[in-house]
């Protein structure tokens, strides 16, 4: 597996399908080409100082390190967005949510679809 590296992929992914677990959530998005599968990781600011986003970060990596191969989607681009609880959560759990995440249905994002069902769009409101 490569990494993504570029802002322009992580963005592309950002748009796709998410799975959503404790400690991180799962973005991915197909590819046309036939290149191998890329994953990239990311941990935001609002989840500590650096020295805790790193070690978020390297619990990611080490999580793909021991995924089995055969569980990714070829030609798939994935972000694994770390979250808070990757911290104190079980790695062994963790490695049995990564391998879950991977085998879920994803559901895509509002982003994809252009607005969130079963809400009513900001301009069809009537002011008041």
């Amino acid at each position: 597996m490569d990494r993504l590296r570029q802002r322009a992929d992580f963005l592309a992914v950002a748009n796709g399908a998410r799975v959503n677990s404790p400690a991180f959530v799962l973005q991915s998005r197909p590819r046309d080409d036939s290149g191998p599968v890329r994953i990239g990781f990311t941990v935001t600011k609002k989840n500590g100082n650096a020295p805790e986003r790193n070690r978020i970060r390297r619990r990611l990596r080490e999580l793909v390190k021991r995924l089995d191969p055969t569980s990714v989607q070829p030609h798939h681009d994935y972000v694994l967005v770390g979250r808070r609880d990757a911290l104190s959560r079980d790695f062994a759990t963790m490695l049995d949510d990564l391998r879950i995440a991977f085998t879920k249905p994803a559901r895509h994002t509002a982003k994809a679809r252009g607005h969130r069902p079963g809400h009513a769009a900001a301009t069809s409101r009537k002011p008041d």
